[in-house]
């Protein structure tokens, strides 16, 4: 089973940052998801919240502040400058890193809330630039994005995100273009993982740190699990 790392390696490093990426290519993570806002001025940055907050103990929303101001800050708030300070990385940033790497991605197109002027575009044109398309999925709860991303590019490979229990969430993916089902571990069971591989949808539940239920999600036959713990995942599945 393949193994992504959940905003990097984010269980053990400040969480979307340029070391917890590396750390999840070090431990042999096959991948790295993570998440993308618009600042201000337009530029692509790689966090999980709308705000500043959490990670980096400032205040403010992305969409209300520069690249400039953003990069100012340090994301490593939550552990107490263990690992020196982190910037907020640029999506260009991790991409330029992740073209001299074998790694896949997972970018998660963070317009659930905010509706981010031509996201999907920038980030598709970015791809492109960076030579990745072909090592990619879009994911994005907001699963209009992802029929946009389609309509930009008909082979862009997408996966719906969702928390909460679909019904037949394999016939739903397909009437929205989607590749893959990024579910909540917690709603998956055999019925929907044989469905939705039968028809020929990859099934990568998130966010799975538990070594019994990554264990039983194996067995029902997941392609790939999301998790904060790569190393601990990739030990227990070599």
């Amino acid at each position: 089973m393949e193994i992504y790392g959940h905003r990097g390696s984010a269980g053990t490093h400040p969480e979307n940052t340029m070391i917890s990426f590396q750390e999840a290519a070090r431990v042999g993570a096959i991948g790295i998801e993570l998440d993308v806002h618009m600042s201000k001025d337009g530029e692509l940055m790689v966090i999980h919240d709308e705000k500043v907050d959490r990670t980096t103990g400032q205040k403010g929303y992305i969409k209300d502040m520069t690249y400039a101001q953003i990069r100012k800050l340090d994301a490593s708030y939550k552990f107490k400058k263990k690992y020196g300070a982190c910037p907020i990385p640029s999506l260009a940033e991790v991409l330029e890193w992740i073209a001299t790497t074998p790694l896949l991605v997972n970018i998660e197109l963070k317009n659930n809330v905010f509706e981010y002027r031509n996201l999907e575009l920038v980030v598709l044109n970015m791809l492109y630039h960076y030579g990745l398309k072909d090592r990619v999925i879009l994911s994005s709860f907001n699963h209009n994005s992802l029929v946009r991303a389609k309509s930009f590019d008909s082979t862009i490979p997408t996966a719906i995100l969702y928390s909460y229990q679909l019904f037949e969430p394999w016939t739903y993916a397909q009437s929205v273009g989607a590749d893959a089902l990024h579910p909540n571990f917690r709603t998956l069971n055999d019925v929907i993982v044989s469905a939705a591989q039968h028809d020929r949808l990859a099934v990568r539940p998130y966010t799975v740190n538990n070594a019994d239920k990554a264990t039983e999600l194996f067995q029902m036959g997941c392609d790939a699990i999301i998790t904060d713990y790569p190393e601990k995942m990739r030990a227990l599945f070599s």
